[in-house]
C-alpha cells in the first residue's frame, strides 16, 4: 500500500489548508504526517504533500526551518521523491513565490516536481475565475475539486520509466553569441556525456521571436490545433516542432540581470499556443545558469515558475545547474567544473 507523506510543521493551518488536505488525501489509503525534523526522518523515495500556511508577509517560516534542518542533514533528503503542494494565503500575494522558493529548495535536495505541481488559494479565491467560466460552480469547490485532481495525479504516479526503442530528444534553446558565452560553454562540457540523445540546439537570435500578442484564448486555441501562431514565423516553422517532439527542453540562461532574457522569455510567452494544444506533464525542463556576480536562483526561480508551475512541464530531480563566471572563458576555472558538468549529465539521464 503506497504511504503519502504531508510535510505540514505549521500547527496554525487555516480551515481552507485543512478542507484542501481533506480532498487531496483522498486518493490515498496511508497518510503519514511530518510535522518536525528529527534525527530519524527518513523522505527518500517517498510521495510528498508540501502544506504552505503563509502568514501576512507572505512566508511558512516553520517549512522553511524544517527544509533548512533537512538541508543541514542530507543534501540529497529528498531523492527519489515526488512531491506537490496546496498553499494557502491570507492575502492576494505569495503563494507563486513562496511556491518557487519551497520547489527550488526541495528539488537541490532531490525531490522531482509534477507538472503543474501546485493548488493556491488566495485570500478571495480570484485566482480561481478563470476556471469558473467553465466550471460553473463557486470559487471554494473549485479551490476543493482542483485539490482532490492534484492529489489523483500524484496518486496514478508511477516511478518506472516506460521502455523506448528510439533516442530520446533533447531541444536546447539558447539566445546567447557563441564568443563569450560561459554558459554555452558550460552546455557543451554537459552535453558531451549525452550520447545517447538527439540533440537539437536552437539559437534565439534578436530580432526572430516577437513575444505574444495577447491573443483571446479560443483564438489562440485556434492557431494551436493548426500548428500555427498569430505571429508565424521563425517560431512556428522551428521553435514550436521542436519543443512539441522534445522529450526534455533544455534552457540556457546567462544571467545579466538577475531574469530570464527576453528572447527566451518571448519563447516561454509564445508556447502558449502548443500549450492550449497538447500538455507537456510528461516534458522535463532543465536549466542552465551562469552568473557573472550573483543571483542564479533568481533566475532558476523564474524558470520555475514559468515552466513547472505555469506551463507545466516536469521537474527533475536537480534540474537546475548554477555557477558564477565573470569573464570570458571563466568557466573553465571554476573549481570541479569537469566532475559538475558530468553530474549534471547525470541528472539530465535520469531525468528525461
Amino acid at each position: 500500500m503506497e504511504t503519502l507523506y504531508v510535510i505540514s510543521p505549521n500547527d496554525d493551518l487555516s480551515d481552507r489548508l485543512k478542507l484542501m488536505t481533506e480532498n487531496f488525501i483522498k486518493n490515498f489509503h496511508s497518510i503519514k504526517y511530518i510535522k518536525k525534523f528529527t534525527s530519524s526522518t527518513n523522505l527518500k523515495n517517498k510521495k510528498l504533500l508540501f502544506l504552505l500556511e503563509l502568514d501576512s508577509n507572505g512566508f511558512d517560516l516553520p517549512m522553511l526551518k524544517f527544509l533548512k534542518e533537512l538541508d543541514l542533514s542530507d543534501k540529497n533528503a529528498f531523492q527519489n521523491c515526488i512531491g506537490t503542494l496546496l498553499i494557502s494565503s491570507s492575502s492576494e500575494l505569495g503563494t507563486k513565490r513562496s511556491a518557487q522558493d519551497i520547489i527550488f529548495i526541495s528539488n537541490n535536495l532531490g525531490c522531482k516536481f509534477l507538472g503543474h505541481p501546485i493548488i493556491e488559494a488566495t485570500k478571495t479565491l480570484k485566482n480561481f475565475l478563470n476556471w469558473q467560466r467553465t466550471l460553473n460552480i463557486p470559487l471554494e469547490q473549485i479551490c476543493l475539486k482542483l485539490s482532490y485532481d492534484l492529489g489523483k495525479r500524484l496518486s496514478e504516479y508511477k516511478y518506472a520509466i516506460p521502455l523506448t526503442k528510439h533516442k530520446k530528444k533533447i531541444t536546447v534553446l539558447y539566445s546567447s553569441t557563441h564568443k563569450f558565452s560561459n554558459t554555452l560553454d558550460l552546455w557543451h562540457m554537459i552535453s558531451q556525456y549525452l550520447d545517447d540523445f538527439v540533440i537539437k540546439e536552437i539559437h534565439i537570435e534578436n530580432g526572430k521571436i516577437l513575444d505574444c500578442k495577447g491573443c483571446s484564448y479560443k483564438l489562440c486555441l485556434h492557431y494551436g490545433n493548426q500548428n500555427k501562431c498569430f505571429y508565424g514565423g521563425f517560431m512556428v516553422d522551428n521553435v514550436i516542432p521542436a519543443i512539441e517532439e522534445a522529450d526534455g527542453i533544455v534552457w540556457l540562461c546567462p544571467n545579466y540581470n538577475d531574469a530570464i532574457a527576453a528572447n527566451l522569455t518571448a519563447v516561454i510567452n509564445r508556447i502558449t499556443v502548443l500549450y492550449n494544444k497538447m500538455s507537456f506533464h510528461n516534458k522535463s525542463m532543465f536549466g542552465i545558469i551562469v552568473s557573472g556576480n550573483s543571483g542564479s536562483d533568481s533566475v532558476a526561480k523564474q524558470l520555475i515558475g514559468a515552466l513547472n508551475i505555469n506551463k507545466g512541464f516536469m521537474l527533475p530531480a536537480h534540474a537546475i545547474i548554477t555557477e558564477t563566471a565573470n569573464n570570458p572563458k571563466a568557466i573553465f576555472k571554476v573549481e570541479n567544473i569537469t566532475y559538475k558538468a558530468e553530474n549534471f549529465a547525470k541528472h539530465i539521464i535520469n531525468g528525461v
